[in-house]
């Protein structure tokens, strides 16, 4: 659905099913090229279509199509189709209640771990902060709309950028960074770390984590945890722990009885999936991971 027609479909905050002629004139709909000349000419451009809002912030648009010889959806069609949408609109809330649920437990999963986080979706709202960033007051700055910033405003930028970037596998946008607390001056990194491949299946519908990692005495996490954290092959969590203790290129590869191209690949793969730009960031990224005590 393109946008004029789903921004119509919203604007018009009806509770139910509309058809065409519910928001275009006749005049309106025959000069519209996606009418015009892409739906017609494949034999639709009549439909019944509702949009319906969700605790997220998306918004769900179902539209149901028919062949255009037919002519408009009548009124009773219409008013069949509404008797469906509250099942509908129950659906699509306890789906979104779930995604936040996952949200939250993924956050708090983190804080178990010691890392500061919180759960982005692709337009870069808030879905879910465990208690340790929450305490970062010195560092974050929440807003209206389930929105965060930065208080160190060149980080802030450099975090825009990276959400703005989420879903450009191959952008070149920074997303580990230093962060400056707004009074102190404590540093801390941050590191928006995009959710792809297998963490899908604990992040879901959610498109990245920012974590806040201070900068401390390096400590570095087991492989397995590496290895989890940032959706790595064993291999690659290997190289990435590796480099974290002060390894190079060659003796990873002589430890690993591999070509130090073989190494170089896997690091490449290490710093794609982290989302860091270089071999520096990596070793700060992970030397930043606390452990409870305990």
């Amino acid at each position: 659905m393109h946008g004029q027609r789903r921004a119509r479909l919203f604007g018009a905050r009806y509770p139910g099913f509309l058809g065409e002629h519910d928001l275009y004139t006749t005049e309106e709909l025959d000069r519209d090229p996606i009418y015009r000349d892409f739906l017609r000419s494949r034999g639709y451009g009549w439909s019944a279509a509702t949009a319906i809002p969700i605790p997220t912030g998306d918004r769900i648009v179902l539209r149901l199509e028919r062949d255009f010889v037919r002519g408009p959806v009548e009124s009773a069609v219409l008013r069949r189709l509404d008797l469906l949408r509250p099942h509908l609109a129950r659906s699509a809330m306890v789906s979104a209640r779930m995604q936040m649920e996952r949200a939250r437990v993924a956050s708090e999963t983190l804080a178990l771990i010691g890392l500061p986080a919180l759960v982005l979706n692709n337009q870069g709202m808030v879905l879910a902060a465990n208690q340790l960033i929450a305490a970062l007051d010195g560092f974050i700055r929440w807003r209206t709309m389930d929105r965060v910033s930065l208080k160190d405003s060149s980080a802030d930028t450099l975090f825009r950028q990276a959400v703005a970037t989420l879903d450009l596998e191959g952008a070149a946008t920074v997303r580990s960074f230093p962060v400056r607390e707004a009074d102190a001056g404590a540093l801390m990194v941050a590191h928006v770390i995009p959710i792809r491949g297998a963490a899908r299946d604990v992040f879901a519908r959610c498109a990245a984590v920012l974590v806040m990692t201070p900068v401390t005495i390096p400590r570095t996490p087991p492989v397995e945890l590496v290895q989890s954290l940032f959706d790595l092959s064993p291999a690659e969590a290997r190289v990435a722990r590796g480099l974290a203790v002060g390894e190079t290129v060659e003796t990873l590869a002589s430890a690993g009885d591999v070509s130090r191209n073989t190494v170089r690949s896997q690091l490449r793969a290490v710093l794609e999936k982290t989302g860091c730009g270089r071999q520096a960031e990596v070793v700060s990224l992970l030397s930043g991971i606390a452990f409870p005590l305990g």
